[in-house]
């Protein structure tokens, strides 16, 4: 290897006196001394706080830095993670406060440290780099890059020394620096090779005079795909690790809806219905304190990755909620109930907003000062014993409560974790609480009762929450972000209208609120990405702040429409329509069809993608084509109805042959084919006969359909939109329900039961 010699830089912050202040920390001040502190130190995002202390002259992503590169002709190093991921924590405590490292890093490359969930356009463009050259992908994310941004060389997570055949991070860093002095063109024009392959590889189009592909065949093919993939004793897809994937579950019991008299279509039913049981029954959901973790290392739901994410409580808790829409069991409304009370509690704001994340890992109540992940959530069964020590009466053989809770939840008294499911040997004589047995099996096993079964496992649980609060906490993202928070709008509006209760749609109201307060600007008519709780949980807007990306408006314009059909207040209607058309002319694409992830004018993102997988959370454009087709009824824009139609064709090939990347797309394709139906009540809001019609439509699963409320004024917002509104009427002064399909109405209908029979007749197999 050639001698390579480190540029000293009298700038560099290796030589900042120690920073020692006092921070307010749960309450209490704490004084924290720093023997470094970088540029970060000024930044809102908590992922980049995380580094503020690094011995790393580290850069936000922005033009100081890229200046800098070009200035000194020194290549950047890309470091890409989020504030509540485990292996960013690992990667920052082994490498990035390591000195040695930190002055290899900080004295050969201009260092950018980049909140993925802050920029998902610059992570998407790297990481669709990294896959493509590393075969695998992931955070953090580890990028060189020429000065001009360009990606030669990308990976993950890297050990910072060596280990057996995997060269560890010091070691990678040695090898590009000797190749970035010594064989620099070569690096270079790679790199720009595979730039110009990922180009044509991502592009997505629409062929001219295309249209897009039979619904009735796509739909089928994804549900074959799922099928395939489906793993019947626990439910999800494929074995391990396995993940909630919302997107799925909602389209198969979409797919039942249309096809409800075929063995696929029952099927399809079963698969959602046992999913969602199975994942509320494991250790993924949390028993004690509500809401899901992010996805369970095995195939059984039991050991979860204990992070819990904003976007995953959203979408299951419209996912619950439709389950007990289609099958009236009270256990799903619990559940997603349950989600949305883990929400309020602890991921609201008192702005109205919602916050990203709580991490995985947490100090142990025991003390010490590292963290383990899952150390808040977990129980060794001398802590239940202690805890739940009361004789149950009436129980056999006197068993105590925590006898029936061990029982009941798997607690053993060696811990219930199987050593693979525990590679860091961090939850060794542990329990993480998963139900074993139904209520009726442990009431049997005890001699009592069901009641006094549910009775003794709430109290129990009541009392393990209030000593969960004593533990130290798991961090928590309070970043706000636009697109995650219209998501969990959606789920408030939805599961408050379902159930009829008043709080949650207040909440929803509050989450409308908050997004055009704070993540609105009136006067450039800009989502603004997101803004974040500060130290005392006071709002601070990001600065310099950043525009929203296609996600943000797509998932706020469905969450409005949602708030709309939940409480008929047509403002939220009208901001759904003025956001659409900001979208269309921010994101469409005119030669391809479809919309861009970001910007198109953005010159700092070399890649323009179009999202074409519905992961973790849907991909934008398959939420805009079911957004695009809902205001067209809402608003007689029919240049709506054209968009959403090329917007599908724009994916065409993909729907073919891969549904199961689009579940959700798929959905949109399929309410294009079976055409939606309108439901419009006449009648005043706040009158018990027009809530009797409301409580009829929204106890029914009908996935393809728009409702509205008019009261016949013809200056209303959506009588201006739709003269035809004027012409329907309340009989005798009655509420009514006017059920209209394909241009052709039902005779209206005043009665709940009749309503009901009517929408249901409807939704049998087209």
């Amino acid at each position: 290897m050639v001698q390579i010699t480190f540029n000293h830089n009298p700038g560099s912050h290796h030589h900042d006196p120690p920073v020692c202040r006092s921070m307010a920390s749960g309450g209490e001040q704490e004084s924290t001394c720093h023997k470094h502190t970088n540029r970060l130190a000024k930044e809102r995002s908590p992922y980049l706080l995380q580094h503020a202390h690094n011995p790393v002259d580290w850069y936000p992503w922005g033009q100081e830095a890229f200046e800098k590169a070009k200035t000194e002709d020194k290549p950047i190093f890309l470091s890409v993670g989020y504030s509540t991921c485990h292996w960013c924590h690992v990667m920052e405590r082994e490498s990035f406060q390591d000195e040695e490292i930190g002055k290899i890093l900080s004295d050969n490359f201009i260092c950018i440290k980049l909140d993925r969930e802050e920029r998902p356009d610059v992570d998407k463009v790297y990481m669709t780099f990294v896959q493509a050259t590393s075969g695998g992908g992931g955070w953090p994310m580890s990028v060189w890059l020429t000065p001009e941004l360009k990606p030669f060389i990308g990976g993950t997570y890297f050990p910072p020394r060596d280990q057996g055949r995997r060269p560890g991070f010091r070691t990678v860093l040695m090898r590009i620096i000797e190749q970035w002095q010594n064989n620099r063109a070569a690096l270079e024009s790679s790199g720009e090779r595979i730039l110009v392959a990922l180009r044509k590889g991502t592009s997505i189009s629409a062929n001219p005079g295309g249209s897009p592909p039979l619904a009735p065949d796509v739909a089928n093919r994804c549900f074959q795909q799922l099928a395939h993939s489906y793993e019947e004793e626990y439910g999800g897809f494929r074995n391990a690790p396995k993940f909630p994937s919302p997107v799925n579950l909602m389209f198969l019991m979409s797919y039942w809806s249309v096809n409800r008299s075929t063995s696929e279509g029952v099927e399809a039913l079963q698969m959602a219905m046992h999913t969602l049981r199975m994942m509320a029954l494991g250790g993924i959901h949390d028993h004690v304190a509500q809401g899901f973790h992010r996805y369970s290392t095995d195939s059984s739901w039991h050991v979860p990755h204990f992070e819990k994410m904003l976007y995953d409580q959203a979408q299951l808790a419209v996912a619950y909620i439709t389950a007990f829409q289609v099958s009236g069991e009270q256990f799903y409304a619990d559940v997603a109930k349950n989600i949305l009370l883990y929400v309020s509690r602890d991921l609201s704001d008192k702005s109205g907003g919602f916050y990203s994340a709580e991490d995985a890992d947490s100090v142990p109540a025991s003390g010490g000062p590292d963290k383990r992940e899952g150390a808040f959530c977990v129980w060794t069964a001398s802590e239940v014993r202690e805890l739940l020590s009361d004789v149950a009466e009436g129980s056999t053989g006197g068993a105590t409560q925590a006898d029936i809770f061990m029982h009941h939840y798997g607690v053993k008294e060696q811990g219930n974790v199987a050593p693979e499911q525990d590679p860091q040997g961090e939850l060794q004589g542990q329990n993480v609480l998963i139900v074993r047995y139904s209520v009726e099996l442990t009431a049997a096993r005890f001699g009592i009762t069901v009641e006094k079964v549910n009775h003794l496992l709430a109290s129990a649980r009541a009392k393990m929450a209030d000593m969960r609060i004593t533990r130290p906490r798991p961090h928590l993202d309070t970043k706000m972000l636009a697109s995650w928070n219209g998501l969990m709008l959606s789920a408030f509006a939805r599961v408050g209208a379902v159930l009829g209760d008043e709080a949650l749609l207040e909440r929803a109201k509050q989450a409308g609120n908050f997004l055009k307060e704070h993540l609105w600007d009136s006067e450039t008519q800009t989502i603004l990405r997101s803004c974040c709780g500060g130290e005392q949980h006071e709002l601070q807007q990001m600065s310099p702040s950043i525009s929203g990306f296609l996600d943000d408006y797509a998932f706020i314009i469905c969450g409005l429409l949602d708030l709309y059909e939940a409480t008929f207040q047509t403002e939220w209607l009208q901001w759904a329509e003025e956001l659409q058309l900001r979208q269309d002319l921010l994101f469409w694409d005119d030669q391809g069809g479809g919309y861009f992830c970001s910007d198109p004018s953005d010159s700092t993102i070399l890649l323009q993608l179009k999202e074409d997988q519905d992961g973790a959370e849907p991909s934008a454009n398959s939420v805009s084509a079911s957004n695009l087709l809902r205001l067209s009824h809402y608003t007689g824009n029919q240049e709506w109805l054209q968009k959403s139609q090329q917007l599908l064709t724009a994916f065409s090939d993909r729907l073919a042959r891969v549904p199961i990347a689009l579940p959700e797309m798929v959905r949109a394709l399929m309410a294009q084919h079976y055409t939606l139906k309108q439901i419009v009540i006449c009648g005043q809001r706040d009158d018990s006969d027009t809530a009797g019609l409301l409580a009829a439509v929204n106890s029914l699963y009908l996935p393809f359909k728009v409702l509205m409320l008019t009261d016949g004024s013809p200056e209303s917002f959506l009588c201006q939109r739709l003269p035809v509104l004027s012409s329907m009427f309340q009989l005798d002064g009655v509420a009514t329900a006017h059920v209209c399909q394909d241009f052709t109405c039902s005779l209206p209908v005043t009665d709940p039961q009749e309503l009901r029979r009517l929408l249901l007749d409807g939704a049998t197999d087209s």
